[in-house]
């Protein structure tokens, strides 16, 4: 088909995706990163205490 003179290429606008690349592959990954975030934050809170316990009681 000719669209003003010039061919159309059915294949330019045709495209794949990889693996990794879905809907469902970015709300795992999401929710991944929530979850090290929280795991993150409580591990930070855990060594703030210990090392202000330690510097209070003088172990």
């Amino acid at each position: 088909m000719r669209l003003f003179g010039r061919k159309r290429n059915k294949d330019e606008h045709r495209y794949y995706l990889l693996p990794g690349m879905g809907r469902s592959n970015k709300r795992k990954r999401a929710t991944f990163l929530r979850a090290a975030l929280v795991v993150g934050l409580v591990i930070s809170a855990l060594v703030a205490w210990f090392i202000y316990h330690v510097n209070s009681v003088g172990i």
